[in-house]
C-alpha cells in the first residue's frame, strides 16, 4: 500500500462546495518535480476565502488549500534542490489552482520554491508567511521610490492583521515612524509593542474621500482598497508613494487623478503571487536581516491542522491578530 498523509481537500460537485480533512496518497497530488514534507503552513486571508468558499479563490477541483508552506524536500527531479533541502513557498497559484500547504505532503514545480534563508526556521518562515513576505515587497517598493525615515511618517492600514503587523515590526526597526490604522482599539498595546508610534481609528478612512486632503504621510502600505485607499492617497505628501497589496475593504478605488497629477503621488501595486524568484529571494533575505524575530513571536500564534477551519472563519471576521501558524507535522 502507498504511504498515506493527511490533508484538507476541497471538492465541488455541481454547486456543492465541500472541505474535508481526509487521508490521501501521493497519487492524489498534482504534477511537480519536487516533493516536500510540509512542516508548517499558515492561515492567510485568501486561505480564509478558500476554506469557506466565500469567494471563488479555488479554481480547480479537487484541490488541497493553503497558499504557503515550509518544509523539507523528500524527492526531487529539479537540479536546484536535493533531498534534505529546507524550502518555502508562497503563491504561484498554490492553494488556488495547484494543491498547497494544508497537507502533510506537497508536490510542486521546483521553480516555485525558495531556499529557506539561513537563520530562519520553518516555523518562523510561516510566522512571516505570505503576509510578511508581501509586507517586505511593499517596503521594498517604498524604498525603491526613495522614501527614507527622514521623509516623514509611514501609514499602515489593517495594522493588526498579518501584513500590517509585519510591516510595523520591520519599518520600526529600520527607523521609520509608523502610524497604524485599525478598527480594533483593543489592539493598541499590541501595535505599540510592534513599534507603532501612533494609533488612529479606521472609521474616518472608511468615509468618502476628498480628491485632496491635508498632506500627512511620506508613504503608506494599504491592505484595504476602497474608500480607505482613496483617503490614504489624498493625504500623501508631495512626491510620496503608496504600496497597495489588498482588498479587505473593497476592490474599487473611488478616487480622482488629483493626488497623482497635483502632488506627484505614486501608487505601487504589489503582487506577491507571481513575483519573480529573484525578487522573492531579495525579500526573504531582507526579512532575515531586518525583522526582529522576538517581535515575530509576539505577532504569531500556533494552531494544529484540525483548527484551520475555525481560523479561516476568524480571519474573515477580522478576529485574527497578526499571524496564525499551522503546525502540520
Amino acid at each position: 500500500m502507498p504511504d498515506t498523509f493527511r490533508a484538507y481537500q476541497i471538492t465541488k460537485d455541481e454547486d456543492v462546495y465541500k472541505v474535508a480533512l481526509t487521508t490521501l496518497t501521493e497519487q492524489d497530488l498534482m504534477e511537480g518535480d519536487v516533493t516536500v514534507k510540509v512542516e508548517y503552513s499558515a492561515v492567510n486571508y485568501k486561505d480564509g476565502l478558500a476554506m469557506t468558499g466565500s469567494a471563488p479563490v479555488v479554481r480547480r477541483f479537487p484541490l488541497i488549500p493553503g497558499i504557503d508552506f515550509a518544509g523539507t524536500v523528500t524527492a526531487s527531479e529539479n537540479s536546484t534542490f536535493i533531498v534534505g533541502d529546507k524550502v518555502l513557498l508562497n503563491g504561484f497559484g498554490v492553494g488556488e489552482v495547484h494543491s498547497g500547504g494544508f497537507s502533510e505532503t506537497a508536490r510542486v514545480d521546483g521553480n516555485w520554491l525558495v531556499p529557506l534563508p539561513d537563520g530562519i526556521t520553518a516555523r518562523q518562515a510561516m510566522a512571516v508567511g505570505t503576509a510578511g513576505y508581501t509586507a517586505m515587497l511593499c517596503i521594498l517598493a517604498l524604498e525603491n521610490h526613495g522614501i527614507n525615515p527622514e521623509n516623514g511618517d509611514i501609514l499602515v492600514t489593517g495594522a493588526a492583521g498579518g501584513v500590517g503587523s509585519v510591516s510595523i515590526a520591520i519599518l520600526s526597526k529600520l527607523g521609520y515612524r509608523v502610524v497604524a490604522v485599525t478598527g480594533r482599539s483593543s489592539e493598541r498595546d499590541y501595535l505599540i509593542s510592534l513599534g507603532a508610534s501612533e494609533i488612529i481609528d479606521r472609521q474616518p478612512f472608511s468615509e468618502k474621500a476628498r480628491p485632496l486632503a491635508k498632506e500627512q504621510w511620506a508613504g503608506a502600505i494599504d491592505v484595504a482598497g476602497g474608500n480607505t485607499l482613496a483617503n490614504v492617497l489624498s493625504q500623501i505628501k508631495y512626491g510620496g508613494a503608496v504600496a497597495a497589496c489588498g482588498l479587505a475593504e473593497s476592490m474599487s478605488l473611488p478616487t480622482s487623478v488629483a493626488p497623482f497629477i497635483l502632488r506627484g503621488v505614486a501608487l505601487y501595486g504589489i503582487d506577491s503571487v507571481m513575483a519573480p524568484i529573484a525578487k522573492r529571494q531579495q525579500a526573504w533575505q531582507r526579512i532575515a536581516e531586518d525583522l526582529d524575530f522576538s517581535k515575530l513571536e509576539t505577532l504569531s500564534n500556533e494552531i494544529n491542522l484540525e483548527e484551520v477551519p475555525a481560523a479561516a472563519e476568524a480571519i474573515l471576521a477580522g478576529k485574527i491578530r497578526g499571524r496564525t501558524v499551522v503546525k502540520i507535522i
